[in-house]
């Protein structure tokens, strides 16, 4: 599924982050296969992603959120604070919304 967002992430990191906005992907594996530096590697550009992917093989930065879905969307404001979340495919205009809205801030 976490294929699926892919598409409206590199759009929106492609369209803000010459305003701040910065994308950081967590690859948190679901399969061994998955566990490999060089699988990433190829699949980060396969699909042609230039933000920044984390490998999360032992899931601490997905324990840190308390995650538990595949995909889940975090905006984090420029003070470090978590201020939208959203679980799954779908609602991507709102996620936009968010995105402009905190860029906006101050």
């Amino acid at each position: 599924n976490c294929q699926h967002v892919i598409p409206s992430l590199k759009e929106w990191d492609q369209k803000y982050r010459d305003q701040g906005l910065v994308m950081i992907g967590n690859h948190y594996p679901e399969f061994s296969f998955e566990e490999d530096l060089a699988n990433l590697t190829a699949a980060v550009a396969e699909y042609g992603i230039e933000y920044a992917v984390a490998q999360d093989n032992d899931g601490a930065t997905w324990q840190a959120y308390k995650n538990q879905y595949w995909p889940t969307l975090y905006l984090i404001d420029k003070q470090g604070h978590l201020r939208y979340v959203h679980i799954g495919e779908g609602n991507y205009k709102e996620t936009e919304k968010n995105i402009e809205a905190l860029l906006a801030e101050e």
